[in-house]
């Protein structure tokens, strides 16, 4: 039987400490870090709910990053 694919591993990183930064500098940081897609959304946009590993989401109302969470 083969054995299950390991998941790809995503930045070991607090998505709180984005929070207060200019959209930026986040995406940026985001980037080094290591984060492999980097999303910035207007507040209250409807978005789906699938996970995607290695995404860094952003919310950002004017040009801050006011909450921050992965998948």
């Amino acid at each position: 039987m083969a054995s299950l694919p390991t998941p790809p591993a995503q930045p070991d990183d607090a998505p709180e400490s984005y929070v207060g930064l200019d959209a930026e500098s986040a995406e940026r940081r985001a980037r080094e870090r290591g984060w492999t897609t980097v999303r910035a959304l207007p507040p209250g946009v409807i978005i789906t709910l699938e996970y995607l590993v290695g995404r860094l989401n952003f919310e950002v109302d004017g040009g801050k990053v006011v909450r921050c969470w992965h998948g």
